[in-house]
């Protein structure tokens, strides 16, 4: 089991992304927002399946000193399967991996193995028919609301549509599912997200690239629970 619980499915959770703070001073950037953080989302980009490298397991064990909150790791991998067990073992608590690379079902069960919450991710263009078949069997569906790769893109409204309809899917069929979104959330799009059906809002350059972190993501988690 996680170490640090996701809390209760279904809440509604402000989740910064560690993509767009200052690496170099990162255990600060993430204590000054703990106060409005439910989970640490965590970036990870191998440079092939996205083009972008940021960081891995090491970076996610010295932050595990720094923070005691929930860890959503996003792995924009083509080889997830490759790391997950490094991952797990340096303080990962959910592990989401992408539906496009394949393998998915293999991918959940060693997932689950390694006793960490199951993520499914799918990119923009990507239908929800294709992460539809593993809903019963994952903890969290993240889907994307830019194209993965790069912070501080704009929202992609249309993909709204593809949120209502998961939210209708996991509430017809009564699954236990967070559905999360990320990119360009931020006090003006999340009321949008959060109306749509979205109950995890993962945040970064509206948060970590604003004179005020701790106050911007009070904000926007404001913003998100006058749309509940």
């Amino acid at each position: 089991m996680s170490a640090h619980p996701a809390g209760e499915v279904g809440s509604l959770r402000v989740a910064p992304s560690i993509l767009s703070a200052d690496f170099g001073r990162l255990g600060a950037c993430v204590a000054e927002v703990d106060a409005e953080t439910d989970w640490l989302h965590v970036d990870v980009m191998d440079g092939h399946f996205v083009p972008n490298v940021s960081l891995g397991p090491p970076v996610v064990a010295s932050l595990r000193r720094y923070s005691g909150r929930f860890f959503d790791c996003h792995l924009m991998m083509s080889e997830p399967g490759r790391y997950l067990e490094a991952f797990a073992r340096a303080g990962a608590d959910g592990c989401t991996v992408h539906v496009e690379v394949g393998g998915t079902d293999d991918l959940i069960d060693q997932a689950r193995a390694l006793g960490v919450r199951v993520g499914l991710a799918a990119n923009p263009d990507t239908p929800l028919s294709a992460v539809e078949p593993y809903l019963g069997r994952i903890d969290l569906l993240l889907l994307m609301t830019v194209v993965p790769g790069f912070g501080g893109q704009s929202f992609m409204a249309e993909v709204m549509d593809k949120v209502a309809r998961a939210r209708a899917a996991i509430d017809a069929d009564g699954l236990a599912l967070d559905l999360e979104v990320d990119g360009g959330i931020d006090p003006a799009t999340a009321p949008v997200a959060v109306a749509a059906g979205a109950n995890v809002l993962v945040a970064g350059s509206a948060i970590f690239a604003r004179p005020d972190p701790l106050g911007a993501a009070r904000a926007l988690r404001a913003a998100a629970a006058a749309a509940r």
